[in-house]
């Protein structure tokens, strides 16, 4: 079982910080959201039940791929994924570049976890229809890994290209999403599928079987990533349980579940109570396993 630090929301300057404690207390991977900017959304957040954003102007939502440059540059075996990249909201050779180059940069530890996303407003505001999010992500994904591979291509209305620095090893490519066409999607193309959600142990097993029916009808058998948020107490025993069931990851904010006296000690919301929930969670989860 791999754990995965989910550190959406933190604010900017605690994220080195924040790496550097992950690598030493035995986290696998970072991960980190994407958004472009706060409005008053048109568009419902499709996961509250009032369709409002849990966060607001206030919060953070540093670049993806400048984050991890500079994590990558304190660390030395951490991995780093974006939870979700929302591809189809920008081109294909903006994408294509700025996942090659931290690749490069990490040493080849960047995993892409990558989904269609839900907020119109930033297709608008990028110049990228919307509707068709889907289909070119499906579209996109194989030639990505093309133009990373470091081999000249060919792409309608263009001369052959190729595109550098490319990584020395493979991009995994995690699909994000709980969607029939996302489960698809990461079934058909992915290396593997990450939950956008906290998930109760019953809700995750719906989703992996319908994951494991979508696998095997695209003649899936090889290896394939599975991180999936759980909404239960941390305990090894759970996330022994969760591997039998072919999950290879999970992932967690160990200052979500701060104690009152944790967060009367080091203060809600600073970088001091993130890493010390962090070593507590590393001390009874992490090492258990």
């Amino acid at each position: 079982m791999r754990f995965w630090l989910g550190a959406s929301f933190a604010d900017t300057d605690q994220f080195v910080e924040l790496a550097r404690a992950a690598e030493r207390f035995g986290f696998d991977t970072l991960t980190l959201s994407d958004h472009l900017f706060y409005a008053d959304f048109r568009t419902p957040y499709p996961y509250s039940r009032s369709g409002k954003p849990r966060w607001d102007a206030a919060t953070h939502w540093p670049d993806v791929w400048v984050t991890i440059g500079a994590m990558s540059s304190v660390t030395s075996t951490l991995r780093f994924a974006p939870n979700v990249y929302i591809a189809p909201a920008r081109d294909l050779f903006t994408v294509a570049k700025q996942v090659s180059t931290a690749a490069v940069l990490s040493g080849d530890r960047v995993t892409f976890g990558v989904g269609v996303g839900w907020c119109e407003e930033e297709f608008t505001a990028t110049g990228q229809d919307f509707h068709t999010r889907g289909r070119r992500l499906n579209e996109m994904i194989p030639v990505l890994r093309e133009l990373w591979s470091g081999r000249v291509i060919t792409l309608d209305g263009l001369p052959e290209l190729s595109i550098a620095p490319t990584p020395a090893e493979p991009i995994p490519v995690l699909v994000g999403g709980d969607s029939e066409a996302a489960l698809k999607r990461a079934a058909r193309l992915g290396d593997g599928w990450i939950g956008n959600r906290i998930y109760t142990e019953e809700q995750l097993d719906e989703v992996l079987a319908t994951l494991r029916a979508l696998l095997d009808r695209h003649g899936r058998t090889g290896d394939f990533e599975i991180i999936a948020p759980l909404a239960a107490m941390p305990d090894a025993g759970t996330y022994r349980r969760l591997a039998a069931k072919g999950v290879t990851g999970t992932m967690a904010a160990p200052w979500w579940l701060a104690t009152p006296e944790e967060k009367a000690r080091y203060g809600e919301g600073s970088l001091a109570l993130k890493i010390a929930t962090m070593e507590r969670f590393a001390e009874e989860v992490i090492a258990k396993m």
